[in-house]
């Protein structure tokens, strides 16, 4: 079941006489009644969902301990924990969700930052999956155990343009053009493809997989029937439990149909670490050194460490919303509206009653986001297309937390390759189905510009 914004509106008129309750729960619970934590510290984004059992709270924090504690490489005395690489690009699933937040992006050629990595393609099977490239396989891993080289550098430079909104104010945005140097395996295919890609924060993905996939689909408008510009799309992807093409719902470009096969595949790609899911080592036979290596064994997460770490990544609670009852706030919200931001950044949902865990079943939640594909335009465009999803389109990124990542995480680094500095530079990368509403708020006043701010900040 999806509520619009105007729907919500309406109810809160004819509930008048308990107008506080419901506005109390539409503008504080982010996560519904289960999911949402009221900490506005830097342990934000860490928090378990309520309502778990106690056996469910133990496997949270067993999870979390693999969620956050360094892999090392084998052969090791700690047999649960060994196995890394022998090529990654970090020692645990928390360097680049550091306090289960957002990864930034590189700046420079000596920048050590976390969170960021280059997939890698060179076209498409016939099924829209990815094709590796044959030498550096489909990530590039600038990281290795000790005795491997790893697979090079990532460069980075910057290229500036400047505008200005409608009242004269001036801006400038920054493109980042990465490159891959140094590099130890031999060259690249010709055809090689690449996207950047920051990781993302932690919070609410449960929820996110509990909404019911007919929900998701209601939105669905590939054609623009209705003619209001905004053409959402499903991605269809390869599920490896069900054997299967299956909706898309995490990662950019929602290549990923659970978050089963998300965190198994962060643990293969990331870290080098095998699983059930994705038995074999991250490196390809053209890379002599990362072969005849001794590893963990036939898996070096076993299925049930692989479970509790789903389970941990699926219960992290959202914050709550702040400063709600700010006018500014209120208006912002408002312009948020009408702006048509909200035809993709869909406010609300409620998830369904099947999920595994059940404190995340039937829960009115606030994502901001309608989980489809859109095209964000040219300027967005990463050219690297995956199953349905084309280079220039993007899963609809949802907006709760966001304003407390500068406070868990020390950025406000944004989009897909972190090129936005802040939230408005984000809005002024928009392009595709979203021109329009872009260039409705670059027509705004400085005033009403700083209200819609004020409430992304808010979420």
């Amino acid at each position: 079941m999806k509520l619009t914004y105007p729907l919500i509106l309406l109810f809160l008129m004819m509930l008048s006489c308990r107008k506080e309750a419901v506005i109390t729960d539409y503008r504080l619970y982010s996560g519904g009644k289960n999911g949402t934590i009221f900490d506005e510290s830097e342990n934000a984004f860490g928090h378990a969902m309520s309502s778990m059992s106690n056996d469910k709270e133990l496997l949270f924090f067993v999870g979390n301990s693999f969620f956050n504690q360094n892999w090392v490489s084998a052969p090791a005395s700690a047999k649960a924990r060994d196995g890394i690489g022998p090529l990654l690009n970090a020692k645990s699933c928390s360097a680049c969700h550091f306090k289960d937040g957002r990864g930034a992006p590189i700046l420079s050629i000596d920048d050590n930052a976390t969170g960021f990595l280059i997939r890698l393609s060179t076209g498409n099977n016939p099924d829209g999956s990815p094709i590796d490239d044959p030498i550096y396989g489909g990530q590039f891993n600038d990281k290795s155990i000790n005795g491997v080289k790893d697979e090079g550098v990532i460069h980075v430079n910057f290229e500036y343009t400047s505008g200005e909104f409608e009242d004269g104010t001036p801006y400038t945005l920054r493109k980042p053009i990465y490159s891959l140097i140094k590099l130890n395996y031999g060259a690249l295919s010709p055809n090689i493809m690449m996207s950047p890609r920051i990781g993302q924060q932690m919070i609410g993905l449960g929820l996110l997989e509990a909404i019911n996939s007919a929900d998701i689909l209601l939105n669905v408008d590939e054609n623009d029937a209705n003619g209001d510009g905004i053409s959402g799309k499903a991605n269809y992807v390869w599920d490896i439990e069900s054997g299967d093409m299956q909706l898309g719902l995490f990662g950019w470009k929602a290549g990923q149909p659970s978050l089963k096969q998300q965190v198994a595949a962060a643990f293969q790609g990331d870290l080098g670490i095998k699983s059930y899911l994705f038995p074999n080592e991250n490196h390809t036979d053209n890379q002599p050194e990362c072969l005849n290596l001794e590893d963990g064994g036939e898996v070096e997460i076993e299925k049930d460490d692989l479970e509790k770490t789903v389970l941990y990544a699926s219960s992290l609670a959202v914050p709550a919303r702040r400063n709600v009852a700010d006018e500014d706030v209120i208006q912002g919200e408002l312009l948020f509206s009408e702006l048509q931001c909200i035809a993709c950044h869909t406010n609300t949902f409620e998830t369904g009653n099947s999920h595994v865990f059940s404190y995340l079943n039937k829960q009115l939640i606030h994502p901001y986001s309608d989980m489809l594909l859109h095209d964000m335009g040219t300027e967005l465009s990463d050219n690297r297309p995956i199953f349905l999803a084309e280079g220039k389109e993007w899963r609809t990124q949802p907006l709760w937390g966001i304003g407390l990542i500068q406070t868990v995480n020390g950025h406000t680094y944004l989009l897909h390759d972190g090129r936005a500095r802040n939230i408005e530079e984000a809005i002024l990368w928009h392009g595709g189905e979203a021109e329009t509403t872009k260039n409705r708020y670059k027509a705004l006043p400085k005033t009403q510009r700083a209200q819609v701010l004020k409430f992304i900040n808010s979420l």
